[in-house]
């Protein structure tokens, strides 16, 4: 039988895309005695990026090297390195969701900086095609649950606050329908409308999610199909706020209004829920199990290095400087994130208790549940890119009421299956 992996589902693109040229500052430097300038591109929130300019300044202080930390919106950062790809007008480095056939073969070797540094095992990718890293965790994101503390303690309603207080995901539902009694709270919970999301509440139910089968196929399993009913069941019933996934509303802003008892999210809220949450507590807990114990985690993004830029060379500095432990130490604490490297000890100025529920979830749960990242690293060295997620897409269209379970099972596998060729 073939090792089975999680899908994240991909589409076969083609190496060449339309070569659009870049608005930006290029990459400059590296010869003649010019000022070097290196362009990094990322994305996300505002602790994040706040955290690599506060590097790219100490960086600048210290070697006279500049870095230009780029924000780009997410839905966009794909194809902006694509397209910039085809344009022969790569960053000289990139904070990437995953690889891209287009430019994989410009990325550099990090092998070398991932041992030094320690990064996670897990999240040492090698291309299988030469043996080498040449992509590095940013730093480790994971999925997790926050509850709104001042409704649970106005309606009196218990609630697990450590990892050796168990529930499930039954005894979730009977609690927070008890705290929507009992308070002015419109909703037992919402859910990120994600598969990454989703995909940990698979695990929880004991799926490995969309594997592939002994026929070359992909499918999902019985335990999945299980999950999506439950699923299905608690955005009819109006447990869940049935826009979010079906009209696309914004969950964190759900879960903001203070109107909602529960919100399955991820370690990345917590930088953004210090800062803006102001009007009520709360409090994040162990993830409901059914019966078993999974959150979903891995890389929250990727950092490259591209070859060709004509400033490689102090390109690789700075990765590496970025990945010493002082230095990844600042970054980690500024942004409020999980490490994807060893032996580096992060203090947290404010809920430290969160971030170690995290790393205790993370370590409890099955192996299936790191792969997702990892998997879509690997799919994008072998010539597929991430551009499309069939679990999410078909699951709208069942809590929609467009299709059956059965019929949305049989779409994930047949277009799974497909994608995955």
């Amino acid at each position: 039988m073939k090792s089975s992996r999680t899908i994240r589902s991909a589409t076969i693109i083609a190496a060449a895309v339309g070569a659009l040229v870049l608005a930006g500052c290029s990459s400059s430097g590296g010869g003649g005695g010019d000022d070097v300038t290196l362009e990094f591109v990322q994305s996300g929130d505002a602790a994040q990026g706040g955290g690599y300019a506060t590097l790219a300044k100490k960086y600048e202080k210290e070697t006279g090297v500049k870095v230009k930390v780029v924000e780009v919106p997410s839905d966009d950062l794909r194809t902006r390195l694509r397209t910039a790809s085809q344009a022969n007008d790569l960053p000289a480095l990139a904070a990437a969701p995953d690889a891209d056939p287009a430019w994989t073969d410009r990325m550099l070797d990090l092998t070398d900086i991932a041992e030094e540094a320690k990064v996670v095992p897990a999240l040492r990718v090698e291309d299988p095609e030469d043996g080498k890293v040449k992509a590095l965790p940013t730093t480790l994101t994971g999925v997790g649950m926050f509850l709104n503390k001042t409704l649970w303690d106005e309606a009196g309603v218990e609630y697990p606050t450590s990892l050796d207080q168990k529930w499930t995901w039954d005894e979730y539902v009977q609690k927070a329908t008890e705290v929507v009694d009992k308070t002015d709270a419109e909703f037992g919970a919402v859910v990120d409308s994600s598969a990454h999301r989703l995909r940990a509440f698979m695990f929880e139910f004991g799926s490995k999610g969309v594997t592939e089968q002994s026929d070359g196929t992909w499918a999902l399993d019985a335990e999945g199909a299980k999950a999506l009913e439950y699923f299905k069941k608690l955005n009819d019933d109006g447990f869940m706020p049935k826009a979010v996934w079906a009209a696309g509303d914004d969950p964190s802003a759900t879960f903001k209004s203070g109107r909602v008892a529960g919100y399955m999210s991820g370690v990345w809220q917590i930088a953004d829920f210090q800062a803006n949450i102001k009007d009520f507590d709360w409090i994040s807990v162990p993830l409901p199990q059914q019966p078993v114990r999974s959150t979903n985690y891995g890389a929250a993004s990727w950092i490259v290095a591209y070859d060709g830029t004509g400033v490689e060379k102090e390109t690789l500095d700075f990765v590496k400087w970025m990945y010493q432990p002082e230095n990844y130490k600042e970054y980690c604490e500024i942004s409020g994130c999980l490490p994807a490297v060893e032996d580096v000890d992060i203090t947290y100025k404010d809920d430290a208790y969160a971030f170690d529920l995290y790393n205790g979830e993370i370590a409890a749960s099955p192996e299936i549940a790191a792969r997702q990242t990892v998997d879509g690293l690997k799919n994008s060295y072998t010539g597929l890119a991430i551009d499309s997620e069939p679990l999410k897409d078909e699951t709208v269209k069942y809590l929609n009421g467009e299709q059956t379970l059965e019929q949305t099972v049989t779409a994930i596998n047949t277009i799974s299956t497909e994608q995955m060729k």
